[in-house]
C-alpha cells in the first residue's frame, strides 16, 4: 500500500474532515508508521500460535433468570401525572 499525499486526501473526504498542509503531512507520516508496524507483526513467524480473540480469558457473569412478581399497575401508575385506559399520557412530541 502507497502512502502519499492523495491516500490522506481520499480519507479526508471519507471522513469528511477538512485539514491543514500540516495536518496532512504529519496524518502522512502517522500512517507510514503504522504500516510500518504491521509489516513488522507481518515478518514475526506464527507458525503453532493458535489465534486469540482476547488476550486474556473472557467469561460472561450472568445471574440466573428467577421470576419476580411484577407491580400492580395501579401502583405503577399511582404517581403518574395523567394516565388513560392503564397507561401513562405523556406531553405530544411529534405532530
Amino acid at each position: 500500500m502507497t502512502i502519499d499525499r492523495d491516500l490522506v486526501l481520499y480519507l479526508e473526504s471519507l471522513g469528511r474532515i477538512r485539514l491543514t498542509e500540516e495536518e496532512r503531512a504529519a496524518c502522512e507520516t502517522d500512517l507510514r508508521s503504522i504500516i510500518g508496524y504491521f509489516d513488522q507483526l507481518g515478518a514475526l513467524d506464527t507458525e503453532g500460535v493458535e489465534p486469540l480473540s482476547h488476550a486474556f480469558p473472557v467469561t460472561n457473569v450472568m445471574r440466573e433468570d428467577v421470576i419476580l412478581r411484577s407491580m400492580d399497575p395501579g401502583d405503577i401508575l399511582a404517581n403518574a401525572p395523567r394516565e388513560k385506559d392503564g397507561y401513562f399520557m405523556v406531553h405530544r412530541v411529534m405532530e
